[in-house]
């Protein structure tokens, strides 16, 4: 939303903490598929996506994306804020046949588009 209103993005650190992104359909594939697991199949099991990105990375894909003129804005990282997060997706692949499907620049351009709606 910030970059969509011109806003600078705001990024907590210095942007090399990373996360991994899971587009809402590929997690209700997902949700689905875990209602009617194999019967040898008792969880926990981990999804997500398995592709990492920097915050940095993010922050500079979305500017691409919108064609925003914001900036970039660093914030102090707060304590308890991981500097790693990356699904691993083994069991899901493995005991459901599930994984994602929606690639990162492909989600991201969806999310774009609704936000984009959202704001005018």
């Amino acid at each position: 939303m910030q970059a969509l209103r011109n806003e600078d993005i705001t990024i907590y650190g210095d942007g090399t903490q990373t996360r991994s992104f899971c587009f809402v359909d590929d997690l209700i594939d997902a949700f689905l598929a875990m209602m009617g697991p194999p019967a040898d199949v008792t969880g926990p099991i981990n999804i997500g996506n398995p592709g990492e990105f920097t915050m940095l990375e993010l922050a500079e894909a979305i500017l691409r994306l919108t064609g925003s003129r914001s900036g970039i804005q660093f914030s102090p990282l707060p304590q308890d804020d991981p500097e790693r997060r990356q699904s691993d997706i083994t069991i899901a692949r493995t005991s459901l046949g599930w994984e994602p499907r929606i690639d990162f620049d492909e989600g991201l351009a969806a999310t774009n588009s609704y936000f984009r709606h959202q704001v005018s």
